[in-house]
C-alpha cells in the first residue's frame, strides 16, 4: 500500500483538492479520506464483534458461579447418603463450561486480532514516521478477512481461561467437598469413616477420591503447561522483563530488528500460490498483470493435444489474498483464457521471501 498524487478528476466536487493524497492499492485509488473513513468504520465493526464475544465470554463464567453457588446451598442442606455427588456432577458441569468458554475465548481473539492489527500498524503508524501503514500489515489484515483463521489453540484458550476464573471454581468445588464429607451432618471420627462417606453407590470412597485428585491434577497440569503460550492480542500481558533479551523475544516473533509493528503478530508464512494461465494473448495479459498488480510473469510455450495448437502459458507466483484480482484481470483481457491456480510449497525471490535469507 502506497500513497501518490490523485489525478484530478472533473466529476469529483469543487472541494476535492487535484494534489490529495490517494491510497493506491492494486488498481484501486482512494483518497486519502475516503480509505480512513473506511478504516474507521471497519475498526468499529470488529470491536462491536470482539465486544459481543467478551459479553459471551462473562455470561458463561456467570453459569458456572450460579450453578455452584446453587450446587453448594443443596448439598448442605441435604442431610441425604450420597448428596455430596451432586458436587461431582457440578464439577462436570463446570468443565462443560470451560469448554464453551474456550470456544468462545478463540472468536473473541480472531476479532481482537484484528482490532489490535488496526490499531498497532495502522493508527500507531500514523503518529510516527513514515506516517503509512505497511504492505505487510495490509496483506495480514485482507487475509484475515478472506480466510478467518482462530489466532489461537484450543489449549491456549483452555489455560488462560482456566488459571483466569475456573481454577477457583474447582479450588472451591474440592474444598467444599471435603467438608461435605468430613463435617456434615456430624463431623466424622476417623480417616475410615470419611472414605466410607465419600462412597458412591458402587464405588469405594478410596476410589472417588483418587478420581478426584487425578481429575483436579491434570486441570493444574493444563494450566501450568498453556502458561508460555501467548499467542492471544486481546489481553493485556507483560511483553518484556528485566534480564530478558528483546531481540530473541522479536526473533522468536517472527520479527527481524528495526522491523515496526507488533510483535505479537502471527510469524505463520502467508500461503503462497502459482497460477498458470493459458492464453492467445499473453503479451495483453502479461502486461496487464505485471502494471496492475506488479508481479512477474514468465511465458512458456505451449501446444494443446486436442486441436494441435500452440498456446501461451504464463507462470505467475502469488500470495492467496492476490487470486481473486489475477482472475478479474485475465477475464476482463482475455475471457477465454484458462487460469489454474495451485498452492505452492515455497515461492523465494523478489516480492517473496528474499532468496538470500535462506542460504544462511
Amino acid at each position: 500500500m502506497q500513497s501518490a498524487d490523485s489525478s484530478h478528476d472533473p466529476d469529483s466536487s469543487p472541494e476535492a483538492n487535484p494534489t490529495d493524497f490517494v491510497w493506491s492499492y492494486r488498481g484501486y485509488q482512494l483518497r486519502a479520506s475516503e480509505f480512513t473513513t473506511s478504516m474507521v468504520h471497519l475498526f468499529r465493526a470488529e470491536i462491536s464483534r470482539a465486544n459481543v464475544w467478551r459479553q459471551r465470554l462473562d455470561a458463561t463464567t456467570n453459569w458456572a458461579v450460579i450453578a455452584t453457588g446453587a450446587v453448594i446451598s443443596f448439598a448442605f442442606s441435604s442431610e441425604a447418603v450420597g448428596s455430596h455427588a451432586v458436587i461431582i456432577l457440578n464439577t462436570l458441569l463446570v468443565t462443560l463450561f470451560l469448554g464453551i468458554e474456550a470456544r468462545r475465548y478463540r472468536y473473541y481473539e480472531l476479532w481482537s486480532s484484528r482490532v489490535r492489527l488496526m490499531e498497532t500498524d495502522f493508527f500507531a503508524a500514523m503518529l510516527v514516521p513514515p506516517f503509512q501503514p505497511s504492505a505487510d500489515w495490509a496483506e495480514s489484515l485482507a487475509e484475515n478477512l478472506l480466510h478467518p483463521d482462530f489466532p489461537i489453540s484450543i489449549w491456549e484458550a483452555l489455560g488462560r481461561r482456566l488459571r483466569r476464573n475456573y481454577l477457583w471454581i474447582y479450588l472451591l468445588l474440592g474444598t467444599v467437598w471435603i467438608l461435605k464429607i468430613w463435617i456434615h451432618p456430624t463431623a466424622a471420627a476417623s480417616v475410615d469413616e470419611f472414605l466410607r462417606r465419600a462412597a458412591i453407590g458402587a464405588v469405594p470412597g478410596w476410589l472417588v477420591l483418587i478420581i478426584g485428585l487425578v481429575y483436579n491434577g491434570l486441570l493444574v497440569m493444563l494450566s501450568l503447561l498453556t502458561t508460555n503460550l501467548r499467542r492471544a492480542s486481546g489481553e493485556v500481558l507483560p511483553r518484556y522483563g528485566e534480564g530478558i533479551d528483546l531481540s530473541k523475544i522479536l526473533q522468536a516473533n517472527g520479527i527481524k530488528p528495526g522491523r515496526t509493528g507488533a510483535w505479537f503478530r502471527s510469524s505463520k508464512k502467508r500461503q503462497q500460490i502459482l497460477t498458470l494461465i493459458i492464453t492467445d494473448q499473453p503479451q495483453k495479459v502479461g502486461d496487464h498483470i505485471m502494471q496492475e498488480m506488479r508481479r512477474g510473469v514468465t511465458r512458456l510455450d505451449g501446444t494443446g493435444m486436442f486441436t494441435g495448437k500452440p498456446h501461451a502459458v504464463l507462470l505467475c507466483a502469488l500470495t492467496v489474498t492476490e487470486v481473486p484480482h489475477l482472475k478479474s484481470l485475465v477475464a476482463e483481457t482475455d475471457p477465454r483464457g484458462f487460469v489454474i491456480v495451485t498452492p505452492a510449497e515455497e515461492v523465494l525471490g523478489v516480492g517473496f521471501v528474499p532468496l538470500q535469507d535462506q542460504s544462511s
